[in-house]
């Protein structure tokens, strides 16, 4: 028995999920006969009853079951073969930087849809502060960057804003007596840029309570009740909570996340960018991140 043709298996794998050699035929762009003739084939070569057919629906039998994973693991193969010899298809290495804001909301999802379409690229990912992230791109160091930049930063593509509020631990009110302690990231954080112009132009006194390069860190400081940080208004973790108007702090402002890429002649850089502006319109339009 020879292997059998790549298009047997195709029409086969569309009748199985569609249920319907109508469903197949449409899904494939095929006539219904010509689906009926691929399976009878198909069929034939291996010598076995692959699906079974009644008024209602197409359901595999045993066999036809236990060729499912074979044909998934064969057509994709071929996929993946046609996409890296494809005079269009990109391959390469691509070096990416992420804020570690962004990273623990959707940077699955980006990695996910890239890799479908583009997995003969190779990815190197670097997680850091938005600021040092754009000192390593205008280095050369990363060819696409992810992160926030301050509201009138002409700089990169917009996938969103969010606004900044003051957050601590729940129940935690802070001293209007005493310097306000903080958690922030070290310099040259934005975040903590935005805070301290924010405490200075109000006259607010202030100290550093703590500092970590951390998301993680920053978090569990301020769930141990060290100190208040700014954090995204659109979703607070558990154990973090708004501060409230009433403490009189004074307002953060926006920040804006932005994809920055070295210009439409870098195809790799302009696939990611595409990517990532996807992937961050679907969250956009399914809610808060």
């Amino acid at each position: 028995m020879g292997p059998p043709n790549i298009a047997l298996l195709r029409s086969f794998l569309a009748v199985v999920e569609s249920s319907s050699f109508t469903g197949a035929a449409q899904a494939l762009g095929l006539r219904q006969s010509t689906v009926s003739g691929h399976i009878a084939r198909l069929e034939q070569a291996l010598g076995r009853s692959l699906l079974m057919r009644d008024t209602h629906r197409v359901a595999p039998t045993p066999d036809g079951q236990a060729l499912i994973g074979f044909a998934h693991d064969v057509v994709q193969a071929q996929d993946r073969l046609c996409a890296f010899f494809s005079p269009s298809g990109l391959r390469g290495r691509i070096r990416l930087g992420v804020s570690e804001d962004y990273t623990l909301a959707t940077l699955g999802r980006v990695l996910a849809r890239f890799a479908d379409r583009h997995d003969a690229v190779d990815l190197q990912i670097t997680v850091g502060l938005s600021r040092a992230l754009y000192q390593s791109y205008d280095a050369g160091d990363l060819d696409v960057i992810f992160c926030k930049r301050r509201r009138g930063d002409p700089r990169g593509t917009m996938a969103w804003a969010e606004e900044l509020i003051w957050t601590g631990r729940p129940g935690f009110v802070p001293d209007p007596g005493q310097p306000l302690p903080l958690v922030l990231y070290p310099p040259p954080s934005m975040t903590r840029t935005l805070a301290l112009d924010a405490l200075e132009a109000a006259g607010r006194s202030w100290r550093i309570a703590c500092t970590s390069g951390s998301l993680m860190g920053l978090r569990a400081a301020v769930e141990a009740g060290l100190g208040i940080a700014p954090h995204s208004a659109k979703v607070l973790p558990p154990g973090l909570a708004a501060i409230p108007d009433s403490a009189g702090l004074p307002a953060l402002g926006e920040v804006e996340f932005v994809v920055l890429g070295p210009g439409r002649h870098h195809h790799l850089a302009t696939a990611l960018q595409e990517a990532i502006l996807a992937s961050t319109v679907e969250l956009q339009g399914a809610g808060p991140s």
